[in-house]
Formats: C-alpha cells, structure tokens, sequence
C-alpha cells in the first residue's frame, strides 16, 4: 500500500482507534495510526472481539456478511472509540446509521495470491491437488480454470492458512496479497494471481477509516484529520465494484469478483465476474464512464449482468 499521508490538524485528546485483534487487523490499523502520529496525533489501538473472529465455521453459516463489522461498529457509537479501521471487503453494502467511511487510503495491491509447496504454480499444480480456502469466490474461480482441484475449508488467521502449506497437508492455499505484503510476507507467495484468472472480492486490498457521521461533517471534529487520508481515486474504485454487489443483492461470500481502477483522465474502469460454486458457469461483464459517477458504472453493470442471467445464478448461489 502506498503511503497514507499525514494528516495537518489534529484532536486535543487521545484518538481511541478500535480494530479486529487479528495480526494482520493490527497490521493494517497501525498504518493508520502511524499517519495519524506523524501528524502529532496521540494515538490508542483498541482491540475488538468480533463475531467473525470468535466463529470456527465457513462465513456464510456465521451470518457471512457484518460478522467482522458489527461490534466494532456498536463501540464506535457508543462512544468506547472514535475511529475504526476495517478492511473495507468486510464492510456490508448497506449504509451504516450515523456512520461514514471517513477516508479510503490508497489501496494495495487487490489480487490474489497463491502460496503453494514446492514453488508451485496454478498451472502446474499436481492433478487432484488439495487447495485450502474459506472463500466461495476464490474456490469457484479456482475450479473454473483447474476442474480437477479438490477445494478444502480453510479459516484462520495468515499465519494458520500458511502453516497448513505441507506435504503431509495442503498443497496449496489462496490469500489476498495485501495481507502477506502488509505483513511483510508477499514473498511467500509462489504465485500472484492474474485477473484474468482470477477477480478479487469487492474492496479488496483497500481499507475503509470509519467514523460517526456528525465527526465528519464540515465542523466535524475529526473531518480535517481524516480527509488528507483519503484516496480520491481508491474511494472511487471501491465505491463502483461495492455499487456492483449491492446492485446484484449479493454479499461479501457469494462467488463475485470485480475490480475498477482510475485512468490517468479520470475514467473509470469495472470488470466484474459472477461464478457457480462448481466453476462451470461464468458471466463476465465490463463498464466504464467518469469517476464522478463510480456508484452508476457499478449499478448499469449488476443490471447488465443481471439481464445475462446472473440472476438465475445467484439464486443457486444463495
């Protein structure tokens, strides 16, 4: 991720900064913490249990989307916090009541990466060869280009999905690539997946810096120490492919990948991919148009994709 700007005005009190406790959680809300201190902010990390966290079992069986957002959410109104960092593919497409996404900094590197035994590749993975991962989307892009894979359930923080890599265990395992990178760990990675192989989730490698909307406003206590945070061009990419997953009624576990980015003339560019879960069937779409009007792009292709039959497909998906 490139660096998160520092921000010119700051609170008179301590910025109490809630994140998930997970490493990687941490990882990515001190990158936040760190712009704010070099801007002479004093700030706390103050670590969330979340649902998400707390659940063994596949996402979808745990309420899927908001398992990773809700407590956090419900300390940062009632006060216990003042800002939140969440990795945005978590947050529901859903406007949240009296909070805004203050600030998207730039945003990473959005693929997938595979960490494989051996050195492997995609391509040259053994036939049958078991791959782990906990994400439907993941699994339904894998077997779309290797049919033969046999998909296991994978959950766990990074450090667990990667030690599950082994020849008594999994062959291979897939991981977003902004989390090895954020921690320092990319080059585990054998493999960084193409787009055209695979689509990331909606937000993917972006972070979303949440606060309660009356601290955003202009007066807001916290609008000028948050807005030199903010990506102009992420906000917009991110703002199109979740615009993409509200239009088609999907959460963030169903098998839908996207990914817009900003041109050098302020166009904005969206691919988006709907899969079955068995990878047999795939409807691609594209769309492009002005940055100023990101969330449109992301509306026109749901109902594109819907009108080609993604319709009846996430019917089998839910």
């Amino acid at each position: 991720m490139s660096p998160i700007s520092a921000p010119a005005a700051r609170p008179t009190s301590v910025l109490r900064l809630g994140t998930r406790r997970s490493v990687l959680a941490m990882a990515q809300a001190t990158l936040v913490a760190d712009a704010l201190r070099a801007g002479g902010s004093t700030v706390e990390l103050v670590g969330v249990t979340t649902e998400g966290d707390r659940s063994t079992g596949p996402l979808v069986e745990s309420g899927g989307t908001g398992v990773f957002v809700t407590q956090l959410r419900a300390h940062l109104l009632d006060g216990g916090i003042d800002i939140v960092v969440h990795s945005l593919k978590d947050l529901p497409t859903q406007t949240a009541a009296d909070l805004e996404v203050a600030a998207v900094p730039p945003r990473a590197d959005a693929r997938d990466a595979l960490v494989a035994r051996d050195g492997l590749t995609l391509s040259n993975l053994p036939p049958g060869a078991s791959v782990g991962t906990g994400s439907s989307r993941r699994a339904a892009q894998l077997l779309a280009v290797r049919p033969d894979l046999e998909i296991q359930p994978l959950r766990g923080n990074v450090d667990t999905r990667v030690g599950r890599v082994g020849p008594d265990a999994l062959d291979a395992i897939v991981v977003a690539a902004a989390g090895l990178a954020r921690l320092g760990r990319l080059d585990e990675a054998t493999q960084l997946l193409s787009l055209d192989v695979m689509l990331p989730a909606p937000g993917q490698g972006a972070l979303a810096i949440e606060c309660r909307a009356a601290d955003a406003e202009p007066g807001g206590r916290l609008r000028d120490l948050l807005a030199p945070l903010n990506d102009p061009s992420s906000r917009a990419a991110v703002l199109a492919e979740r615009a993409l997953l509200a239009g088609l009624e999907a959460g963030c576990t169903a098998p839908v990948g996207a990914f817009a980015e900003v041109d050098e003339a302020l166009n904005l560019h969206l691919v988006a991919v709907v899969v079955s879960v068995d990878g047999v069937t795939a409807i691609r779409g594209s769309a492009q148009g002005a940055v100023t009007d990101a969330e449109g792009i992301g509306r026109r292709l749901a109902a594109d994709l819907l009108t080609r039959g993604a319709g009846a497909l996430m019917g089998t998906i839910r």
